[in-house]
């Protein structure tokens, strides 16, 4: 579609800003082409244009005889071009997925890939219905049934199971976000004394700044909690300072990297970072040109040993993985005095080292990396040690493929679930269902459906 378009139709605060992104974006790609980077729309574009060329896609194709797909209705619309450029007539190709669990269209996932699949081919692909669920009760699938039954659109299926029981999930009617903290803190702490551990027991909420009251009500009670949908293991501060030192050594005009790196350094701002950029830049030998680089005076013992941790990574004196033990050696003492929780944070970074001994070289380890990242670890909000137990807390999304005993889901009401900004039309609305869908769907014994009768949400026009 057109940038214009879009913009209206998704961001319309920047309509009148058009000609500047596309400026902007021009800019961009420029950069990346000088600095020799590729992003993550990047790879799949490469990709698409290679499956698409008769010769290069047929070669790519026959490497292949069959192609499983898992996850298939969290796909963009390029990967479904990618994946049928691959194997145009089906033969060998395989898609496993939900419909009713699509609920990544802020990702540009497209719930169509998944419906529109079978009529991609003739014949028709052959359609496999998983309808037998192992997780939850017979009353939490019929309420989860009814709900996803409204759907304008989608593949005919009930769940159903052998579990039985008398208990219904609860819709439960309360005063405000007050009362609706109070009565979970409650519910949890019954079902702690009934049996119920509360690692067993999960909070669902449709955006993270939902849970602040419950936070702070939890807090009061010394009740513990983990809360998902925050950090994940790559966007810790430490981890992107680690593997920004291996990225730069790796490539010397990645300017990213490299002005992330050289900040950490004592003395050291944006301006100073810039100016060493573009000398590095200017010469044929980034690493070299290092040393004859003016810094300013705080950075002086600290620069020194900066220019020998590069110039051995880049040369590869030290080998693999030996020179992620040569970047967390270098990074402790600064670790140490831009981070209280420095021990906590250095765990991670020996977790890091552990994970790049399974690849063969630095250029691989980052490459998957980046690919495939690990889940979530210590930097999710409060996480306290393995033996304790704790609540947990977590935006529905995080939620996603995992179960708990007791289940509560925040905030069932127009302008949380569904989300006052995905209510423009209809496929926005079919979305929030079917996250409501995946929300009651965690649950295996209890449910409970919190419906405060008023509520805040920052920046919402009355209704």
């Amino acid at each position: 579609a057109p940038l214009a378009d879009m913009l209206l139709k998704h961001y319309p605060w920047c309509a009148g800003w058009e000609a500047q992104l596309k400026q902007l974006f021009a800019g961009y790609v420029t950069a990346k082409q000088e600095q020799g980077v590729l992003d993550y729309d990047d790879l799949l574009l490469c990709w698409a244009q290679m499956v698409s060329d008769p010769v290069l896609g047929a070669d790519i194709a026959s490497k292949w005889d069959h192609v499983l797909v898992d996850e298939y209705q969290d796909t963009n619309r390029l990967q479904a071009d990618i994946l049928l450029g691959m194997k145009p007539d089906g033969r060998g190709l395989t898609v496993v997925g939900d419909d009713a669990q699509s609920i990544y269209a802020f990702r540009a996932a497209t719930v169509r890939n998944i419906l529109d699949f079978p009529r991609h081919f003739d014949p028709p692909a052959r359609v496999v219905t998983l309808d037998r669920n192992y997780r939850s009760t017979k009353p939490i699938l019929d309420a989860a049934n009814a709900v996803i039954g409204e759907a304008a659109e989608r593949f005919t299926k009930d769940l159903w199971t052998e579990r039985a029981s008398e208990e219904e999930p609860r819709l439960v009617t309360i005063w405000d976000d007050t009362a609706q903290a109070n009565y979970i803190a409650d519910r949890v702490l019954e079902e702690r004394e009934a049996g119920t551990p509360m690692k067993q027991q999960a909070v669902l909420f449709r955006a993270s700044h939902h849970s602040g009251t419950l936070e702070v009500e939890l807090t009061r009670r010394n009740i513990p909690f983990v809360k998902f949908g925050g950090l994940k293991f790559l966007d810790s501060a430490h981890v992107k300072d680690v593997l920004a030192v291996l990225r730069f050594a790796q490539n010397p005009r990645d300017r990213i990297a490299g002005f992330r790196v050289l900040q950490l350094l004592p003395g050291v701002g944006p301006g100073s970072a810039q100016r060493v950029l573009d000398t590095m830049g200017e010469s044929a030998h980034p690493f070299e040109a290092l040393k004859d680089v003016k810094v300013p005076q705080r950075s002086g013992e600290a620069w020194a040993g900066f220019v020998g941790t590069l110039t051995a990574l880049g040369s590869h004196q030290v080998g693999w993985p030996g020179e992620i033990a040569a970047v967390r050696y270098w990074y402790e003492p600064h670790l140490e005095r831009l981070h209280e929780d420095a021990s906590t944070r250095l765990a991670d970074l020996v977790q890091l080292e552990q994970i790049a001994g399974g690849y063969p070289s630095r250029e691989k380890f980052l490459t998957e990396l980046t690919l495939d990242p690990p889940d979530a670890t210590s930097d999710q909000a409060g996480v306290p040690l393995l033996d304790e137990d704790y609540l947990i807390l977590s935006t529905i999304h995080s939620a996603k493929g995992q179960e708990w005993k007791n289940v509560f889901v925040m905030n069932v009401v127009d302008g949380c679930i569904p989300s006052d900004l995905a209510t423009g039309e209809q496929d926005d609305i079919e979305e929030e269902r079917r996250l409501l869908y995946v929300a009651m769907t965690r649950a295996k014994d209890s449910l409970d459906i919190m419906v405060p009768q008023r509520f805040y949400v920052h920046g919402q026009h009355s209704r």
